[in-house]
Formats: C-alpha cells, sequence, structure tokens
C-alpha cells in the first residue's frame, strides 16, 4: 500500500468519525430535556449530595418502646378540613318551584328515595332541597331527618347558554312527578318570565365570563413531560385527574384549583415518556371561578414567567403573540373592572353562585 492509499484511508477514516460524531451531538441536542434527580441536602457550596447504598448493613438503633406517660402524650391531632357542601339552590340563578306539604313532615330517606335517577334538565342541573324541622336554612336531603318544607329548582343558565322552553317543560314534569312521589303539590311558576330571565342572566354571563390562557413555548430544546412535571412542581403545581394538567390547589379544600397547567395528553400516556417531546404548555386561569383574594392573576403571571426563566422558554398568548411582563399591566386593570362588575351583581368571582352560572 503506497503512501497516496494511506493518506485516503486516514482521511476517510477522520471524515467517517466526524460524521458519527456529529451525528451523535445532533441526536444528544435534539433530544427533550429530562427530570433530574432532587437534591437530598446540600454541603459545602451547595452542590448536590446524591443518594448512596452503603456496603456495609446499617447499624440498628436502639428500640425505644412507647411512653404513655401522661407528660410525654402526644399532642392532639386539629379537625380534619371538610369539603364545602354543594351549593344550594339561589333565586338569582335558579327557577325554584316550591312543594307544598299541606302540613305534614317529610322524612329525608322518602325525599332521597324519590329522587330522579337523572339530576339535570337538558344541560341544567336540577335539584331539590328540603328545610329541616324548626330551622330556616334550606339543605339537601339528609337521610334520618325530618323536614317540613321541600322545594325543587333547576339553574337558569350556565357556559352550555340559557333554559329554553324545551328544558322548562321538561323541568315543571320533573318538579310535579317528583312531587306526587312525596305525597306533595309543585307551584312551577310561569314559563314565559323565567325563560326570558334565563335569557338575561346568559347574555350578561357571556359578557363578563374571562378564560386566560398563557402559552410556554419552549426556544429551542423541547421538554420530556417528567420535566415539565417537575418543573411545576416547584411551582406548587400538583398532578390533575386528566392525563397531561396538572393544578395549583386553592387555601381551602374543596374548592376550583387557582390555576391548571396543561400539555399533550398523548405525550403524558406515552410508553416511552422519555423521548416524547413538548413544545408548549399552557397555564390557565378560569376568572369566575377563583376568588379575587387568592390574587389569582398575579400567581398566573409569576408562575408563567418563573417556569419560562427554569425551562428556557417564552410566553404568548393563545395567538402566537410575544408577552412580556409590563404588558400583563393592562390585562391586570380589564381584570379589576371585571371582578368589580361582578361583585356588584351578587355574582363575585368564587362564589357559589358564580361557580354555577360559569361551569
Amino acid at each position: 500500500m503506497n503512501s497516496l492509499q494511506v493518506g485516503l484511508a486516514v482521511a476517510g477514516g477522520l471524515i467517517l468519525g466526524g460524521v458519527i460524531a456529529y451525528n451523535t451531538w445532533n441526536t444528544r441536542r435534539n433530544e427533550p430535556r429530562q427530570a433530574q434527580p432532587e437534591a437530598i441536602g446540600a454541603a459545602g457550596d451547595g452542590d448536590r449530595i446524591e443518594p448512596a447504598i452503603a456496603s456495609a448493613p446499617m447499624a440498628q438503633p436502639d428500640r425505644v418502646e412507647p411512653s404513655f406517660d401522661g407528660d410525654a402524650a402526644m399532642p392532639a391531632l386539629g379537625p380534619l378540613p371538610a369539603p364545602e357542601k354543594r351549593p344550594g339552590l339561589d333565586a338569582l340563578i335558579d327557577v325554584i318551584a316550591p312543594i307544598a306539604l299541606d302540613g305534614r313532615v317529610v322524612s329525608g330517606d322518602a325525599l332521597l328515595a324519590a329522587l330522579p335517577a337523572t339530576r339535570r334538565v337538558g344541560s341544567k342541573p336540577f335539584a331539590v332541597e328540603g328545610q329541616p324541622e324548626g330551622q330556616e336554612a334550606w339543605e339537601a336531603p339528609v337521610a334520618g331527618r325530618r323536614y317540613s318544607a321541600v322545594q325543587a329548582g333547576v339553574q337558569l343558565a350556565n357556559r352550555t347558554g340559557a333554559l329554553n322552553e324545551i328544558e322548562f317543560s321538561e323541568f315543571v314534569a320533573k318538579a310535579q312527578h317528583y312531587a306526587d312521589a312525596v305525597g306533595g303539590v309543585a307551584d312551577c311558576p310561569d314559563m314565559m318570565p323565567e325563560v326570558m330571565r334565563a335569557r338575561e342572566l346568559d347574555q350578561f354571563a357571556s359578557q363578563h365570563d374571562a378564560q386566560l390562557s398563557l402559552t410556554l413555548r419552549a426556544r429551542s430544546t423541547a421538554w420530556s413531560p417528567g420535566y415539565v412535571a417537575q418543573q411545576a412542581a416547584r411551582q406548587g403545581f400538583v398532578a390533575g385527574v386528566v392525563p397531561g394538567r396538572m393544578v395549583l390547589p386553592g387555601a381551602q379544600m374543596g374548592l376550583p384549583p387557582v390555576l391548571g397547567l396543561t400539555y399533550d395528553a398523548q405525550a403524558a400516556l406515552s410508553e416511552h415518556p422519555d423521548q416524547t417531546a413538548i413544545h408548549e404548555v399552557a397555564v390557565q386561569l378560569d376568572v369566575p371561578q377563583v376568588d379575587r383574594a387568592e390574587q389569582p392573576f398575579a400567581r398566573l403571571r409569576d408562575a408563567a414567567f418563573a417556569l419560562a426563566e427554569a425551562m428556557d422558554g417564552v410566553i404568548t398568548d393563545e395567538a402566537g403573540q410575544l408577552l412580556r411582563p409590563e404588558m400583563m399591566d393592562a390585562i391586570s386593570a380589564d381584570l379589576d373592572q371585571l371582578y368589580d362588575t361582578l361583585e356588584q351583581h351578587d355574582l363575585a368571582a368564587g362564589s357559589p353562585q358564580a361557580r354555577r352560572l360559569f361551569s
């Protein structure tokens, strides 16, 4: 083999090695970012301490028997938070039909047994309430209690639209059937005034509904589902019921979450999540569902921009327009006006009435 052949072979080998190295680098560069192990502790200058498995068996500490001495008693646990009760009927957003009992008292068991199988009238929820003996407050029927008054109701409007004539007629039939089952007589209001009231309420709700969404887009490198979940968890989000959804819980158990974070559900269900690329994430706020005191918009803005900084992304609106922090001030001012208007109409954001109407 002469020197020319040797040189060509060496050059070919170098070129082949370069191509392989470039392809390897390019593949790694385009891989979605992966979640990193969380730090267990800190040492010195903040170096992460990785968990280690000791080669020798760990020494077993001396067992300490529990003491039942009065002075060493464990502190009592506080009461567990109870979920919020289902919001009751309200004349502001419901058609209410009293059911006359002619002075009789009906048990909660009888009221529950007579409930219809479907608690909806068209697209609107149907509900029954009773007034316990000697009380003025109304409540959903409870087994073992006795009720001196009963009423049925249907919601006037929700995000699917206003109660229409067909739905109202179905409500009247359902309320009368229920009254017959419990031995009472339903006093349903006239249809047209209630249908008109439903349309007015629906128009107001349509004009004062607000669901905000900020989109976080990757600048270059995509993200894996695990990476998104890890970064969102650092901002207080927890896994939701639906795949690809996380939520920021509110201060009170049983209430809707303050914020939602969503990404591609198929990516969340992928058999190979490490190889699945996510290029955008949406951070959402359903304004009427969250109490103003929670400062939901400020938390939406802070969470979105914190995630953008941590994940090397940019914030845009749904149309793809780039958003900067100073552009949020105008949105915040508009939301303040919306909150004021809802409060003036007894539909304050986060109230039971608002949550039912804007649902």
